[in-house]
């Protein structure tokens, strides 16, 4: 989408953490699509940089660092503040599988590291929003989940588990942040990126032929299920983890 062809400014600004690819990025160009504007995360300067670019320049900033330093999660919602003067939305999306295999195997120090990734840092950027704008406000949170997180998803336990928790994160801060901050989750399947390339690499139609829909899922997907929930259409929704599975979980079915 060339800078013409985009809608007028919502007036309304999101932070999306991960968001140089993937399920992020797609989650950023939903958003900027209906003409927020939106600060992004990530590790990588440059891949932050090239992101920035392709997304506009005019309506998006990139703030490079790792999701669960507590000082970088405080300068991304400063450099938000600083250039929009606001944080309506905030999609916690950063994430990290570096394991992969049993249970009984799990090196505790790498569990330990996944947590740190995926849940602890998804507190601390809600806490940065929460303070910095949508306690007096208003506003949402997105927290991407995982189908992981809700079945058993062998091999990929840990994931699993930080999942599990970002779903019951989701409850917590559903609670606590109501009436002014409505907090939702998005528990995706595989959906075809480079973090989740593994699990369907070589074999996608094999991959796919599970799914009553016919296709792993794409970040556009998340992308616009992350724009109603942050949306006013979805204004009596909060608490809730909106599954986007192309349909897997109609296979758990008995006959």
């Amino acid at each position: 989408m060339t800078a013409q062809e985009l809608p007028p400014p919502s007036g309304k600004v999101a932070l999306v953490t991960g968001a140089s690819r993937g399920i992020g990025y797609g989650v950023a160009e939903a958003l900027v699509a209906r003409g927020d504007r939106v600060c992004i995360t990530g590790r990588g300067e440059e891949a932050l940089k090239e992101a920035v670019e392709k997304l506009g320049a005019d309506r998006v900033i990139g703030v490079a660092g790792k999701a669960h330093d507590e000082a970088h999660q405080a300068h991304a919602v400063e450099r938000a503040m600083e250039a929009f003067g606001r944080v309506d939305f905030l999609i916690n999306n950063a994430g990290t599988n570096p394991v992969f295999g049993p249970m009984a195997e799990l090196d505790l120090d790498v569990a330990r590291k996944v947590y740190e990734t995926n849940v602890i840092s998804a507190l601390g950027f809600a806490q940065q929003t929460w303070k910095a704008w949508q306690k007096d406000n208003g506003g949402a949170i997105v927290n991407i989940a995982s189908v992981a997180g809700i079945a058993p998803s062998p091999f990929i336990g840990a994931y699993g588990m930080s999942k599990a928790a970002m779903v019951n994160l989701t409850l917590q801060l559903a609670h606590e942040f109501a009436p002014v901050v409505r907090v939702n989750a998005i528990a995706p399947a595989v959906v075809k990126t480079k973090f989740a390339q593994a699990l369907y690499e070589g074999r996608e139609a094999e991959a796919a032929a599970a799914y009553p829909l016919g296709r792993l899922g794409v970040p556009e997907d998340i992308g616009g299920a992350a724009a109603f929930l942050t949306s006013t259409q979805s204004d009596w929704i909060t608490g809730q983890t909106l599954v986007v599975d192309g349909g897997i979980f109609l296979n758990a079915g008995v006959g």
